[in-house]
């Protein structure tokens, strides 16, 4: 049976190159090196087999998955990956898990230029905890804090795909008939392939006055920028994008999904309300004097995932 540190240098050493990396796995802790007039912004996040993701999920999803949910928070903040570090624990030294999990890490190395330059490795219960690195100019990280009265509120591509293929992948299709299952497969696929947004960083980081990632679920995410800010956040529900693929599957909410189901991995973010929209972005509604989230119609309390209820 292999070794901790068999398993550590055989599928997950060789991750870890970059240019800002200076000493990467394999001591007791890696030096990294900032570019000139940036500031390091950090972020931790843990998934839990039964939790987070189903159990028997495939082991490149979760790889893959535990990665995108931690660099996400990165995009909220408009900062550059630099570098990442990964706690793992896993109930024996499965070779053949390690190798798809290990196969996952890398697609997101790859797809999010975000080297792995330590961690952890453990037995127990599996649980997967990524910390993540990253740059921004000094005092431009985008906050939660910051959202003004008049602001307009905005999101990213389309919400709920990632809770209604979660629910697929529960069941939720097992009784009904003429389903699509290209489209059931599409959805399934936000949940366990999310796309965090790296890309809008300098269009947030020149425009936005707050900003937070969808994780769990639009609601109670905006509710954090309305404590943080000190302000009520009004949302068109009638506004929020919904794609095809959601809205063409039969039994489905949604709208529900949408606004409470989270895991979308998608932005939401704040702006003054002359300013321009690019592509991808959709405006959902505007920020008004008071407390909260309001939107008609929508009980927003107790409005997205909690790991304590």
């Amino acid at each position: 049976m292999a070794s901790e540190f068999d398993l550590i240098y055989r599928y997950l050493a060789h991750l870890g190159r970059a240019p800002h990396v200076t000493l990467s796995v394999g001591d007791d802790a890696a030096t990294l090196g900032l570019s000139a007039g940036c500031e390091l912004v950090v972020s931790t996040d843990t998934i839990l087999e039964g939790r987070h993701f189903p159990e028997e999920t495939l082991p490149e999803y979760v790889g893959y998955r535990a990665v995108a949910a931690a660099v996400s928070d990165l995009a909220a903040m408009a900062a550059r990956p630099i570098a990442m570090t990964l706690a793992l624990t896993i109930p024996d030294a499965d070779e053949l898990w390690m190798h798809g999990f290990a196969n996952g890490v890398a697609q997101a190395v790859d797809a999010f230029k975000l080297p792995l330059v330590g961690g952890d490795l453990t037995r127990g219960a599996l649980s997967i905890t990524v910390t993540v690195m990253g740059e921004v100019a000094l005092g431009r990280a985008v906050k939660r804090e910051g959202a003004k009265v008049g602001d307009q509120i905005a999101v990213t591509g389309t919400l709920g795909d990632a809770a209604a293929g979660l629910a697929i992948i529960g069941g939720a299709l097992a009784g009904e008939s003429h389903v699509d299952w290209a489209l059931a497969e599409q959805l399934e696929q936000r949940f366990f392939k999310p796309l965090p947004k790296l890309d809008w960083a300098p269009w947030l980081a020149a425009h936005a006055s707050s900003a937070i990632d969808i994780s769990d679920g639009l609601l109670a995410d905006l509710s954090h920028i309305a404590r943080a800010s000190g302000v009520r956040l009004a949302i068109d529900s009638h506004a929020v994008p919904l794609s095809k693929a959601l809205q063409a599957l039969p039994g489905f909410s949604p709208l529900e999904f949408a606004l409470k189901g989270g895991d979308d991995y998608e932005l939401a973010f704040t702006a003054p309300a002359d300013v321009t929209l690019p592509l991808g972005a959709t405006r959902i509604g505007f920020v008004e004097a008071g407390t909260g989230v309001e939107c008609a119609g929508v009980d927003s309390e107790q409005s997205g995932y909690d790991h304590f209820l």
